[in-house]
């Protein structure tokens, strides 16, 4: 048969073949057991959030893989831990993916209008090439469109948006800005008979979403980062010091998995048999410099103990889920928890 692959509807499965080809590939795959529980049932709706450099988007990619049309990966899971499921095959390449990675529409638009209409634009083309059939009321309509598909066709999608907080991050100060690209996410995806399963990975959680996090991860704790049975293995094969490793690179402690390591730093320390800073090189602390400043309730000085090795204390929940909002010090250190700069238990 021909695949009829798109961009952003049933892109395929080669971003996830590139990661289990590589020379260092952990296996999650046991993550998917969670969402096929998920699919079609009001927990439907998921959103991970995890610091940058912790696999989002390559468990994205899995998702895709797994779920998409027009593609087959038995293959590729076959050997991994998914296809031992009972269910594996039941979902296996059986729904209509859309994948949409938030980070590429910004970095090509001016404002948040015009990455909103560039994500319409874009779907609405490859959905008409997909169903050229259906009998659309208005086919500038994304979610009418959809709709149509669905009463059509009584299949429904699987939604997977990476980086869908690009926009608090890009937009920090504009809160007009964030409000329409909410209002746009909601529209487009609550409630909607259309969506099988909507899964939203970024580095903040997204409020009435399934919230797994790097405060309360709940189910999904042993997919954060890397586990300790995982780094003992990898320590194993390329001869480096559990201790040592686990001295720099164990940051975070869930009920259930109680050392949970920074992935891009293990797989970093492991090929290039060096321990180093790896994780800090992929941004600048500009942004952090800006929040320790603020120094609320002496945030400073409590930042130099925890440089000095001590623990402090932190309430995490009157955090708002954006970038601009602080009113006490734990506001600010919850953001840097989130943002992976500081470790948490």
């Amino acid at each position: 048969r021909r695949w009829n692959m798109g961009v952003y509807l049933n892109p395929g499965n080669e971003k996830f073949a590139k990661a289990v080809q590589s020379e260092i590939y952990v296996d999650k795959t046991g993550l998917i057991e969670y969402t096929n529980q998920v699919i079609n049932t009001v927990q439907r709706y998921v959103c991970v959030s995890r610091p940058r450099r912790f696999g989002k988007s390559m468990t994205a990619d899995m998702l895709t893989a797994y779920y998409g049309k027009e593609c087959d990966s038995r293959e590729l899971f076959s050997g991994l831990k998914i296809s031992q499921n009972a269910v594996f095959a039941q979902h296996l390449n059986q729904y209509p993916t859309i994948f949409l990675n938030m980070q590429e529409f910004l970095s090509r638009s001016k404002e948040i209008g015009q990455v909103i209409d560039r994500v319409r634009r874009m779907l609405l083309r490859e959905l008409k090439n997909s169903y050229p059939d259906v009998d659309y009321f208005d086919d500038t309509d994304l979610v009418e469109s959809l709709q149509d598909i669905y009463a059509a066709t009584k299949q429904s999608f699987i939604i997977i948006i990476d980086e869908w907080d690009c926009v608090f991050r890009e937009y920090q100060q504009d809160k007009k800005a964030q409000e329409e690209y909410l209002d746009f996410l909601r529209d487009f995806l609550k409630d909607k008979v259309y969506v099988a399963l909507a899964y939203l990975t970024g580095i903040l959680p997204i409020k009435k979403f399934d919230e797994f996090t790097m405060l309360d991860p709940g189910p999904l704790a042993e997919y954060v980062g890397f586990t300790e049975q995982e780094v003992e293995e990898l320590c194993g094969r390329y001869q480096m010091d559990l201790a040592e490793i686990k001295n720099w690179y164990d940051g975070y402690s869930f009920p259930g998995e109680s050392s949970v390591y920074s992935p891009r730093s293990v797989v970093n320390a492991m090929r290039f048999r060096k321990i180093g800073n790896y994780w800090n090189q992929t941004e600048t602390f500009e942004a952090l410099q800006w929040y320790i400043d603020l120094n609320f309730d002496g945030l400073r000085d409590d930042v130099l103990q925890m440089m000095a090795g001590k623990k402090i204390p932190v309430n995490t929940g009157s955090f708002t889920n954006d970038m601009t909002t602080f009113r006490t010090e734990d506001d600010v250190l919850t953001l840097l928890i989130h943002l992976g700069y500081l470790g948490y238990e």
